[in-house]
């Protein structure tokens, strides 16, 4: 699943013709970089390879001024049902990356054991950070935002609650970890 084509393509059905500066201006007023894994600054390379794949077609060439030339692209029928797949597939798919903290919290230094729980707590005051920030962007972002954005850039919030809960959690049980790795590195 990607996230730039399906904003590319997308925005091509949504709104009709557009040259990149213009998809790229749109993904900053909509702040998608905030709420999705999209880089802005990716929208370019997206859009070339999308037409490389015929998804997209150059429409028109314009010039405005003293600009250089610039491709105004449309979606092709191919990029019309490929569109729809990924619409789709976004819907259905559930994306859960593991986090490395899980491996290294199996993979634990027998020598830093005694510093594991300031680790933690440093970790726990990060993830609080982020919600805090993550909620503030959110109030600000608000009277921007349509209904379904305003209720997806929620989300993030959520699951920053969840790692917090899980952590603090973890904060109780981490006396009964280290002293299993304490017994495991004595035999």
């Amino acid at each position: 699943m990607s996230s730039i084509r399906l904003f590319i393509l997308g925005s091509l059905a949504e709104r009709g013709p557009m040259h990149g500066h213009q998809l790229r201006l749109l993904a900053e007023e909509e702040h998608v970089h905030m709420w999705t894994d999209i880089s802005v600054g990716a929208v370019y390379g997206a859009i070339k390879r999308l037409a490389t794949e015929g998804l997209i077609h150059v429409a028109r060439v314009e010039r405005a001024g003293r600009y250089p030339e610039r491709q105004v692209y449309e979606i092709s029928d191919a990029g019309r049902r490929d569109l729809a797949a990924l619409r789709l597939d976004g819907l259905r798919t559930i994306v859960l990356k593991p986090d490395p903290f899980d491996l290294a919290m199996t993979r634990l230094d027998p020598e830093l054991l005694d510093e594991l729980p300031r680790m933690i707590e440093a970790r726990l005051l990060a993830l609080r950070a982020l919600l805090t920030d993550s909620e503030a962007t959110t109030a600000h972002a608000l009277p921007y935002l349509t209904a379904s954005e305003a209720f997806v850039m929620q989300h993030k919030a959520a699951r920053l609650r969840a790692e917090i809960a899980w952590h603090e959690h973890l904060v109780t049980v981490l006396p009964d970890i280290v002293a299993d790795e304490l017994a495991r590195k004595a035999d």
